[in-house]
């Protein structure tokens, strides 16, 4: 798998590569980052290990609010296209589009019912009912992933 850095995206990445690699004692863990670090400027990263490396760091930015405090609202953009060019992002977005999938099954049909139910922490479920069809939806970190299907 190889993935493809520009622009903002690649200066964001950079960006959060050094600020790890700086933090970073000698040993392996170092010499990981610093291959990072040399892929990302260059704009490609070749190595699996490389990409679940950059996968992993660029989730972390995201979630605890770094990159938005850092590098504003653009910045944000920007990693947020790099995490769905990584393997992570790319599960998220396919499970959505299941989801989405399966929701198309209501369209024309009369909303009889939702509601939504907390599973726990940071994780929830959005149960539909329509036209006598029922889908029960789960939102997690893991992504939006269909929980249910009654007909």
């Amino acid at each position: 798998m190889t993935v493809t850095l520009a622009g903002e995206e690649r200066e964001v990445a950079l960006a959060e590569v050094d600020a790890v690699r700086r933090a970073a004692q000698p040993g392996d863990f170092r010499d990981l980052l610093d291959d990072l670090a040399a892929a990302v400027e260059a704009g490609a990263l070749e190595s699996t290990r490389q990409v679940e490396e950059l996968d992993r760091l660029i989730a972390l930015a995201l979630q605890s609010g770094r990159v938005r405090a850092l590098y504003g609202p653009s910045g944000e953009q920007a990693a947020l296209r790099t995490y769905r060019k990584l393997p992570s992002g790319s599960e998220l977005v396919e499970s959505a589009k299941a989801v989405n999938e399966a929701l198309t099954s209501l369209e024309g049909r009369s909303l009889d019912q939702i509601s939504i139910s907390a599973v726990g922490p940071g994780a929830f479920t959005i149960a539909l009912v329509a036209g006598g069809a029922e889908l029960s939806v789960r939102l997690d970190r893991q992504g939006a992933r269909l929980a249910s299907v009654g007909v």
